[in-house]
């Protein structure tokens, strides 16, 4: 890097000092200086911002740092092109470093101005300039921070709604098995008293209490029924039962076949029934003895075998109530997963767990009419960074790309791992994002919704969640009926970045 004599007719050739009067550039010669550099880094991002960098002539590189890439923003060799310290006029108000790095493409000249007079410059020609250029980046910043609540808000009042809807209906389940179970436990009760009082009843409550173990076997084990089948079974049931005495077989019948349980199970319990009253004359076969009761003892009978359908739905209501608990509680475990308000706000997380309790908190916005397919590599290791920011990122793409398929289609989340940085993809078959509105949709209040249905943060936030707070990488990839939203995070801890 060589110095140069500074002209100030050079510079009133270049747009940015154009309407500069001669004391003014002179006072810009005599402070600042010109500069030739060789080919080769001229300043790097996250260096203190130390200067203001005016191009006269060769070619440069403005880049970004994305992950262990430097990215490419823009290529140019138009004069009076700058680059550097443009926000030493805002003082301490905002980090004074180098946002991006520049790089000389061959040997170049460059005015090169100090931060400090740089900012000298702006408050003493430019004061009203410099008030409206404040008033601009403060008050688009704070409406970006205003709308970004607004719209986490409204994100966290949907996942409410869904979460509530998914909690309430294994709850309603339960208080409805409950109910139904305090019925069958009186039938139950009143029925065994009855049993007690009979003839056999010593003989016969043993052999009960023994069907009773064996049908619980037969509920745990049950077998996976068609409706048609079940339909069948229940009816050739209903008719065993009415032959056998018991008129209302045909509500006792539908949970006799939910547990697993056959005319073949009835066949035997009959005959072990049989045997424990002391009558070992009835073969089993079903046959009626001409008086509406079985073996002579019908009315001992129906009252042991309606203890056991009993007792059967009974075991059935039980397993529907652990059932619904169990769905209450991996719900709000996948709530207090989603909202890491029980961790710290910095560390190394599952992305797989923070991907499924995304999916379940967005349960009921996806719906039935959209196959999720998870693709994952669960040899992937565990993810530094912030887990609850991630949860947002992966709450817009996904809530993105359900609004995309208007309730039908296949969201497929994929991961795996892509050097030192794990890759996760969030693709839809909606109809995709027109190839000339690409670049921009990760611009601030940019959106394709309708008003009042979009702010443009949202993707905006997914960028800056992933590339400055992780140092990451987001980009996209569309065509009608495959849209693909690719997210790189590192591996590696990164320094935190504001």
């Amino acid at each position: 890097m060589t110095g140069e004599p500074c002209a100030a007719d050079e510079l009133r050739t270049l747009f940015l000092f154009e309407k500069l009067t001669d004391a003014q550039l002179d006072w810009l010669c005599r402070e600042g200086r010109v500069e030739l550099v060789d080919a080769g880094p001229v300043f790097a991002e996250g260096d203190p911002a130390e200067s203001l960098y005016v191009l006269l002539a060769g070619t440069v590189v403005l880049s970004r740092r994305i992950g262990n890439d430097d990215v490419e923003v823009n290529r140019t060799s138009a004069r009076g092109v700058y680059a550097g310290a443009f926000f030493a006029y805002i003082g301490d108000r905002v980090p004074q470093k180098y946002n991006n790095s520049l790089r000389a493409v061959e040997p170049s000249r460059f005015y090169v101005l100090a931060a400090g007079k740089f900012a000298e410059l702006m408050h003493d020609w430019f004061p009203m300039a410099v008030h409206l250029l404040e008033g601009l980046m403060f008050g688009t910043r704070n409406m970006q921070e205003a709308i970004g609540q607004r719209e986490r808000l409204l994100a966290l009042g949907s996942l409410s709604a869904g979460l509530t809807h998914e909690l309430n209906n294994p709850a309603a389940a339960a208080v409805r098995a409950t109910g139904s179970l305090r019925e069958r436990m009186a039938g139950l009760r009143s029925g065994l008293a009855g049993i007690a009082a009979g003839p056999h009843g010593g003989q016969l409550l043993a052999e009960l209490l023994r069907l009773q173990d064996e049908a619980a076997g037969q509920v745990a084990d049950a077998p996976d029924l068609s409706p048609l089948e079940s339909s069948d079974r229940e009816d050739e049931m209903a008719d065993w039962l009415a032959a056998r005495g018991l008129e209302d077989g045909w509500r006792l019948a539908p949970s006799l076949v939910q547990a697993g349980l056959d005319t073949g199970w009835l066949e035997r319990t009959a005959v072990a029934l049989d045997q424990a009253s002391g009558d070992g004359s009835d073969s089993g076969d079903g046959s009626d003895s001409g008086d509406g009761s079985a073996s002579g003892h019908g009315s001992e009978l129906t009252a042991a075998l309606r203890w056991l359908a009993d007792s059967v739905e009974a075991e059935l209501l039980l397993a529907e109530i652990v059932d619904s608990v169990d769905r209450v509680s991996s719900l709000v475990n996948a709530a207090r997963q989603y909202s890491q308000l029980d961790r710290a706000p910095y560390q190394v997380s599952d992305i797989h767990e923070l991907l499924d309790s995304t999916l379940v908190m967005l349960g009921e916005k996806i719906g039935a009419g959209i196959e999720v397919v998870r693709q994952y590599d669960r040899s992937l290791p565990r993810v530094p960074g912030y887990p609850a920011e991630l949860n947002q990122v992966w709450t817009n793409l996904v809530d993105n790309a359900v609004a995309a398929m208007a309730g039908s289609g296949t969201l497929t989340i994929t991961t795996s791992a892509d050097g030192d940085r794990a890759l996760v993809e969030i693709a839809d078959t909606g109809p995709g994002i027109p190839a000339e509105l690409l670049d921009r949709i990760f611009e601030p209040f940019f959106t394709t919704k309708p008003v009042g249905q979009g702010t443009g943060l949202g993707l905006d936030i997914c960028w800056r969640i992933v590339v400055n707070r992780h140092h990451g990488d987001l980009r996209v990839q569309s065509a009608p009926g495959q849209t693909r939203f690719r997210v790189w995070l590192p591996l590696t801890p990164q320094a935190e970045v504001s």
